[in-house]
């Protein structure tokens, strides 16, 4: 008699579940890194060594792999929103009065409102397949749909993203250090200890690659909330400053100069115009740069990979609460990144640099308050750059040695590789607007357009092709592969017709 009331009593719990979490994942306990916005989580491969595993304690360390079908979430509606806003907000808020910039504030709020709606269309679109097709992680997704090739495309996409995430932060690292080092020895412009260059590749040798080798990133687990407390900080100083810089803005012979170096072929933009043209605003803006501005949106706005796991690990979880966390975070950073874009373009109007935080330094050269952003900042991102080559270097593991049992040198090797490739593409590369657009329309794209809506196209099978819903999914992946190679095309053409004009001087 016990023994039937043992599978009784199971089929009663699961029957307790909600009846949209019908999934059979055997999942990890997940952890939600920000940025990246943006890190897929390694719970997708919870048979591989214990890198693979619990590395970030946010995650209610407590807890081992699940023993059940059905596992309840334990994350509150109020922790789910925050750890989504984690996940949204990124080193993308840099780059976004830059672009409005380019676009002007009317076509830049039109362009914002539109990837803020789309993204969350995506996360509608991920919550009902992901119930339909039983997966709470993206690539199991992509391999219940279309197989190997699903899986490799999201998988795929997911690194790519990371890896623009990271090359960010370097990034980062490379604009800023040198500002701060400044701040406090007052070198001059000649030494080598303030070349941003010589800088990532000391921060990522004698820093990042000793974290990013520990097996285990569990003290790194709130590394997320100081990012985005960093940026909070950041967007009230970008408003208290506009108040506090007046237009036109003093900038000497030496300063435009650097702005030139910095912003690459913006400059088009910013070299003409009397005073007064430079301190109006202006509402709508076309130029050979305005193509940059929707992908660095869609770049601003992916967090899709960790749409999934934050629903496995949601109490009480249904798809409409977890539609509803996706709507307050959405709301939360469009707000954010509404205001750090308009503010920053009010303070510096048409001479604001692709990375906005590098601006004050052609005002301010000893400013204690920016200083102490600077520094907030930059130990965020050297803290969360071992966090995101950590699903990076798991993924590829996964890939090229599945069945293979954990190895330091394989271990040492796949790191060194990642992280000096980054840092290669950090070196070489002219701007950081060119690493937000690049990924931006492509993996940003594919993550954001492309997959969810194939994914719900082929496996929800209770609506008719011919549906509201299905015809709406096969317009959204018609849209996303429009914005994926029209920006792409564009942002090739832009930089071949640059390098010729630079090659003809």
């Amino acid at each position: 008699m016990p023994s039937e009331k043992q599978p009784a009593a199971e089929m009663k719990c699961l029957s307790a579940a909600p009846d949209d979490d019908s999934s059979s994942t055997n999942s990890n306990d997940f952890g939600y890194p920000d940025f990246g916005k943006k890190v897929p989580l390694d719970s997708q491969y919870p048979d591989l060594d214990a890198e693979s595993q619990n590395f970030l304690p946010e995650v209610h360390s407590s807890k081992k792999k699940y023993e059940a079908e059905y596992h309840q979430g334990s994350a509150s509606f109020g922790m789910s929103v925050f750890n989504l806003g984690n996940a949204i907000m990124g080193s993308g808020i840099l780059g976004l009065s830059w672009a409005m910039a380019n676009t002007g504030i009317a076509l830049f709020v039109i362009l914002l409102v539109a990837v803020a709606i789309f993204s969350l269309y995506s996360v509608h679109l991920l919550l009902k397949t992901a119930n339909e097709g039983g997966a709470r992680v993206y690539e199991e997704l992509g391999a219940k749909a279309f197989g190997m090739p699903g899986k490799l495309a999201a998988s795929c996409s997911i690194t790519m993203q990371n890896i623009g995430a990271m090359s960010s932060y370097l990034y980062i690292i490379k604009y800023e250090l040198p500002i701060v080092i400044q701040a406090f020895t007052g070198a001059n412009n000649n030494e080598w200890y303030i070349n941003g260059d010589y800088l990532v590749l000391l921060v990522s040798l004698c820093i990042i690659l000793p974290l990013s080798l520990l097996r285990n990133l569990g003290y790194l687990g709130y590394t997320s909330g100081l990012s985005l407390l960093c940026m909070v900080f950041f967007l009230i100083v970008v408003i208290v400053k506009k108040y506090q810089i007046s237009c036109p803005l003093p900038f000497s012979d030496h300063v435009n100069e650097t702005m030139q170096m910095l912003n690459g072929t913006s400059t088009s933009i910013n070299s003409t115009g009397d005073e007064e043209d430079t301190c109006t605003p202006k509402y709508v803006v076309i130029n050979s740069q305005t193509v940059y501005a929707l992908p660095i949106l869609i770049f601003a706005f992916v967090c899709h990979p960790t749409i999934l796991p934050m629903y496995e690990e949601l109490k009480d979880r249904s798809r409409k609460k977890m539609q509803n966390v996706a709507n307050v975070s959405f709301l939360a950073m469009f707000i954010m990144y509404l205001l750090a874009a308009l503010f920053g373009y009010l303070t510096f109007n048409i001479h604001v640099e692709a990375e906005l935080l590098h601006t004050y330094s052609r005002i301010y050269k000893n400013d204690v308050l920016l200083l102490v952003v600077r520094l907030a900042v930059l130990a965020a991102v050297t803290l969360t750059v071992p966090v995101v080559l950590f699903p990076i270097r798991t993924s590829v593991i996964h890939l090229l040695c599945p069945n293979k049992d954990f190895s330091w040198i394989r271990h040492i090797i796949i790191t060194v590789v990642l992280l000096g490739s980054t840092n290669l593409l950090v070196i070489f590369v002219p701007t950081i607007k060119d690493i937000f657009c690049f990924f931006g329309a492509s993996a940003a794209s594919m993550l954001i357009f492309i997959l969810p809506s194939a994914f719900y196209i082929k496996l929800v099978k209770k609506e008719p092709i011919n549906s509201q819903q299905k015809i709406g999914a096969i317009l959204f992946l018609i849209c996303g592969i429009i914005v994926m190679v029209g920006s792409m095309s564009l942002i090739i053409v832009d930089w071949i017709m640059n390098s010729t004009k630079d090659n003809g001087h």
